[in-house]
């Protein structure tokens, strides 16, 4: 598992609510012997069309995107199946961490047994954020796991917490204790600046 302290680079907004583990990772992809190539796999009807091409109006198609390593996304990510194809698919594509309001209970627990660090905030930091990352010159964030913030362009800056905390050892990659929270803490993070 591969160690998460802080990781530096573009995010890309997705914002429709209720992907499902079927959009993240479609069945046909979940007949390999092992895990290799689920990176083609994931979110593959969203990048692909159905002559297999990729979409250039999706977001991860687009050069500004190519490289991202988070995702801020809309309420229920990860609903569905309990298919964890679906993180490894995402782990695969480079996606270090996801931000959003809610996420799935099996997803998060498969999230967190396989090192995908989720984020949850309160609908109005989630939008900001999207709101930002969609800017290709303002996409970039650093997510500071032992601080346990979020920051990004012109000083916007959100704290979170999360049960994968930077006094266990999990947060240098070994399996976690406990998942992270599904739902967005009540505590008033910051946020310093303007964007």
């Amino acid at each position: 598992m591969q160690p998460f302290t802080t990781v530096t680079g573009p995010a890309a907004a997705l914002p429709a609510a209720n992907i499902d583990t079927d959009v993240i990772m479609p069945k046909q992809f979940l007949k390999g012997i092992d895990r290799s190539g689920l990176d083609h796999g994931s979110l593959h009807r969203l990048r692909f069309d159905a002559a297999g091409a990729p979409r250039p109006d999706f977001v991860l198609n687009r050069p500004e995107w190519a490289d991202a390593r988070f995702l801020v996304v809309r309420p229920n990510f990860g609903c569905g199946s309990s298919r964890e194809h679906a993180v490894w698919g995402l782990l695969q594509l480079g996606i270090r961490a996801i931000i959003g309001t809610t996420f799935a209970s099996i997803f998060n627990d498969n999230a967190a047994n396989n090192g995908l660090l989720l984020i949850p905030m309160e609908p109005e930091q989630v939008s900001i954020l999207s709101a930002v990352v969609t800017d290709p010159a303002r996409n970039r964030l650093t997510i500071d796991l032992p601080a346990q913030s979020v920051s990004g362009a012109a000083g916007t800056r959100f704290g979170f917490e999360t049960r994968l905390c930077a006094r266990t050892p999990s947060c240098a990659g070994s399996t976690p204790s406990a998942p992270p929270s599904t739902r967005p803490t009540r505590s008033a993070p910051s946020r310093l600046g303007t964007m």
